[in-house]
């Protein structure tokens, strides 16, 4: 049974730092792509970060980019996002997702191409 754990989320002023954690198991994490997405109330699910199964690929949309930090432990089986100089409209439940990779540097930032999900944690930015 596949499970991703999230962790680290919580409550934090406006220009703080929260760190991401999740937890994989069930699954050969050591070749799987892995990405964060975010979801706000009455919004869609927003690529955040990804990272391929050797750490060598990382990607970025733009309004992250700077602030957050994707890496991930192989011996763990665990990601982390890094989140820094947090902005109100950060806010929002953070998932972690897994899929399986053929290639060692592929990465994806589309939901539609990741297989597994967290159940999420919330990260609240105050101002």
């Amino acid at each position: 049974q596949v499970q991703l754990i999230e962790s680290g989320g919580g409550l934090v002023q406006a220009g703080g730092s929260l760190r991401l954690s999740c937890a994989a198991s069930g699954l050969a994490f050591r070749t799987c792509a892995m990405g964060w997405f975010r979801q706000a109330p009455g919004k869609e699910r927003e690529f955040v970060a990804a990272i391929s199964w050797s750490g060598n690929s990382i990607y970025y949309p733009d309004s992250i980019k700077g602030r957050f930090s994707i890496s991930r432990d192989n011996a763990e089986n665990t990601v982390y996002l890094q989140m820094a100089s947090l902005k109100p409209d950060d806010t929002a439940v953070y998932y972690c997702a897994a899929q399986r990779a053929y290639d060692r540097d592929n990465f994806y930032y589309k939901p539609n191409d990741y297989e597994y999900w967290g159940q999420g944690t919330q990260v609240t930015v105050s101002s």
